[in-house]
């Protein structure tokens, strides 16, 4: 399965979104994904500034720029479908999974960064509980640890469920990718395996990633790596991504062709020659499910926890609406895990608290 990330590269605009779909399509993709976005569901207003070529802006104000209305979506999906294309999306909190069920996706991706957002994962899973056939959840694993994934999946099950292991960092190394882990982690948790790439070559980790067992490429697809979509400059241009689906083919081919052992040497081999012998080992690494030192940083911040909506006075009392569950992301600091969610509403504050700020176990504790 080839999955073109589209996520908020078409800026908004339908006729970009369409073209983006089109060069998606004709560069061998299986799945073109968006991401359904609503500033509020995924940051606070004051987590800090994104840097682009037009300069430093509030990254909660960019990504209100990118919110879409539900009429978007629908016809992002009616045209992939009219194209033979199936069509995939990730949502970032409930009222983004709620409108994206009601359009009826044909697969479900939950971002490495909302693998820990319990509640959207409970919904979710009464969502397929319902349903005669469940419809399929692709996991991302950035920034987690074995831990994090088996939480995720004992809430949303093992049925018609997927992994993709992913390094959050933009670019990210590809001698850190650790591609041995994709057959590990599909033995430890008993699902299909794949890989979400970030790195900026076209054909190593992708090409490499089949040899390891992986079963799904996700890699992000631009029309041009100057534009200013958040993602557009780790992402592959049209003629790039449609060299990686041919070279992926190649290496499907040729371990249907010669059986997983003979083939995979193959392809082992043939990647050697291009990249040298030194290169493919540190790139298939040691198997071992371990923060990648790209991304070792961004755990707490990029993952969720919990945050004040408002600064609140010693003896308050929390209701749903005063926490969010939130990326952390630039400036603030983090929170308690998510999974304390429903521990915390109605507690009493033992002290004020700032706007904004991670939600602690100290904020509550009361003095004999």
């Amino acid at each position: 399965m080839i999955i073109a990330e589209i996520g908020t590269s078409h800026e908004g605009s339908v006729e970009k979104a369409k073209a983006l779909i089109d060069a998606s399509c004709s560069a061998g993709a299986d799945y073109i994904k968006f991401q359904w976005v609503y500033a509020e569901e995924i940051l606070h207003p004051d987590t800090g500034f994104v840097k682009l070529p037009t300069g430093n802006i509030p990254l909660y104000q960019r990504f209100k720029e990118l919110e879409c209305p539900v009429s978007f979506y629908k016809e992002m999906l009616d045209y992939t479908h009219s194209l033979g294309k199936k069509f995939i999306c990730s949502p970032f909190g409930l009222k983004s999974l709620q409108e994206l069920l009601e359009i009826h996706p044909d697969a479900i991706k939950i971002a490495s960064p909302e693998l820990n957002h319990y509640p959207m994962l409970k919904f979710l899973a009464e969502y397929r509980e319902k349903q005669k056939e469940k419809i399929p959840v692709i996991l991302s694993s950035g920034v987690s640890t074995l831990s994090d994934i088996e939480k995720a999946l004992a809430i949303i099950g093992k049925e018609n469920i997927s992994l993709l292991h992913c390094i959050t960092s933009y670019p990210a190394p590809e001698e850190e990718y650790n591609l041995n882990l994709i057959k590990n982690l599909s033995a430890v948790f008993g699902v299909p395996c794949g890989v979400s790439d970030h790195s900026l070559d076209p054909i190593l980790v992708p090409a490499l990633s089949i040899a390891a067992g992986g079963t799904i490429i996700e890699k992000h697809i631009t029309l041009s790596r100057k534009t200013e979509g958040l993602d557009d400059p780790v992402a592959l241009e049209p003629e790039q991504f449609g060299f990686m689906s041919h070279t992926v083919n190649q290496a499907m081919a040729s371990i249907n062709h010669y059986g997983k052992d003979v083939g995979t040497r193959r392809i082992i081999e043939q990647l050697s020659e291009q990249y040298g012998k030194e290169k493919i080992q540190k790139v298939l690494g040691t198997g071992i499910k371990e923060l990648a030192p790209a991304e070792s940083q961004n755990y707490g911040r990029t993952n969720r926890s919990l945050h004040f909506m408002k600064a609140f006075d010693k003896g308050h009392v929390i209701s749903k609406e005063d926490i969010g569950i939130l990326r952390t992301e630039k400036v603030l600091t983090p929170g308690i895990s998510p999974e304390y969610y429903e521990l915390i509403i109605g507690k009493t504050l033992s002290v004020s608290v700032e706007n904004g700020a991670g939600v602690q176990f100290t904020d509550f504790l009361q003095s004999n």
